[in-house]
């Protein structure tokens, strides 16, 4: 258990389900791409083009929040490593 009393797993388990049954529906059309950070306590959430600016602005609306990120419209933030593309260097 953690300092906050959640796991990374619980927080990440907590987040998906509160985004998917709560905010995807309201957020999904027009924002594909940005980054939400939600506080898995409130549902309070911030949206931006930036993550770090959108965890920023939440935390100081909830100062020690338990936040959760996610990349509107796709499957994961962010892909570590390189991709082969046909045809190009």
């Amino acid at each position: 258990m953690s300092q906050h009393g959640y796991t990374t797993e619980e927080i990440g388990h907590r987040g998906q389900e509160l985004y998917d049954r709560v905010i995807r529906p309201q957020v999904e059309a027009g924002n594909k791409g940005k980054f939400l950070v939600l506080d898995i306590e409130t549902g309070d959430y911030e949206i931006d083009e930036d993550d770090l600016a959108a965890s920023e602005r939440l935390l100081a609306r909830r100062p020690g929040g338990k936040l959760y990120g996610v990349r509107i419209g796709y499957p994961v933030a962010y892909r570590i490593g390189a991709r082969f593309t046909v045809g190009r260097p």
